[in-house]
């Protein structure tokens, strides 16, 4: 068998129609909303990346210190043959996981962009020759099927993105991975803990305005993919903490009041002076939270770390039945 293939599991068409109704459905509620996965166009990708550096992002470096200082700890904890890496990206912190798993034998990246994924693991496989890489093209929220790998895995889902889901939705996405499990494999979590309303505000509203033009690529976006002629000057960039439901929301607020075409869809949307489209929700959590969600997918938590300031954790837990 080739040590990298990819496997595409979504259709050709699967990211055009998914935004379409998204676009649609999101645009004709009250209030307007838009999931944050179409932020990350080639543009958006790089905006975020840029964002990772700023002064006041500290999610990344974060998680980097922890997987710095733990990566040798998972392994002896989970002696993981197969790495499976949910929303992997351009698998940049996989890195620190790949070194310190002395046993392991594949990696199996999920994504739903085949150039980030064969970027990645043409990379990785030159870092690491031994590596059976199997690529897959798919939303980790639909119905993931994995490749049959050795065990046990280490399923990795990291950079806080459990924080993107709805509280449904996560305990949707958690019993879903749950089922992916047997006795033996884990799953390494990364999650952004709650902190004060100063830091967690000015992670996601930058002075240098990266994350202003990160949320307003959205409107881009749909300006190309769908046809629509939305201004982004015409919106102001808003960044929110929710203290009841413990989350950041980030909006786009209209100006005045206007009207936006989205020829692709016959869709006209209508926005009053002030009216705010939500784009983003990021939930922080707490170690009991997190314990509490992985129980009632029938997951327990085995290990907690937090970097040294404690404003990220990484978490392992396995089936309850699980060693």
């Amino acid at each position: 068998m080739s040590p990298f293939t990819v496997t595409r599991t979504l259709p050709a068409d699967a990211t055009a129609a998914a935004l379409r109704s998204d676009v649609l459905h999101g645009l004709t509620r009250d209030p307007k909303q838009l999931p944050p996965k179409w932020f990350y166009d080639a543009h958006g990708s790089e905006l975020f990346e840029d964002i990772t550096r700023l002064p006041e992002y500290y999610p990344t470096r974060a998680e980097r210190e922890i997987l710095t200082h733990r990566a040798g700890d998972i392994a002896q904890a989970t002696g993981a043959r197969t790495l499976v890496e949910l929303g992997s990206g351009s698998s940049e912190k996989t890195r620190y996981l790949l070194e310190a798993l002395a046993g392991l034998t594949a990696y199996v990246p999920v994504d739903v962009s085949e150039s980030a994924l064969t970027q990645a693991g043409e990379s990785l496989l030159a870092e690491h020759p031994e590596l059976t890489v199997h690529a897959l093209v798919a939303d980790f929220q639909s119905g993931l099927t994995l490749p049959e790998t050795p065990g046990p895995r280490l399923i990795a889902f990291l950079g806080g993105t459990i924080g993107n889901l709805l509280p449904d939705e996560r305990a949707v996405f958690l019993s879903a991975v749950s089922s992916l499990m047997t006795p033996g494999d884990f799953l390494l979590l990364g999650t952004d803990l709650v902190k004060d309303e100063r830091t967690l505000v000015a992670a996601y509203d930058d002075s240098a305005g990266v994350t202003a033009a990160f949320n307003k690529n959205v409107l881009t976006v749909m300006n190309r993919e769908l046809e629509a002629d939305f201004d982004p000057d015409a919106f102001d960039h808003v960044a929110l903490w929710d203290a009841e439901n413990e989350w950041i929301e980030m909006r786009l607020r209209a100006r005045t009041a206007m009207t936006a075409k989205v020829r692709a869809l016959d869709l006209a949307v209508s926005f009053a002076e002030g009216e705010e489209l939500r784009t983003e929700v990021s939930a922080k959590f707490r170690e009991y939270r997190v314990r509490a969600e992985l129980g009632a997918a029938g997951l327990e938590l085995r290990r907690w770390w937090t970097d040294e300031e404690g404003r990220f954790a990484l978490s392992l837990a396995s089936t309850a039945d699980g060693r």
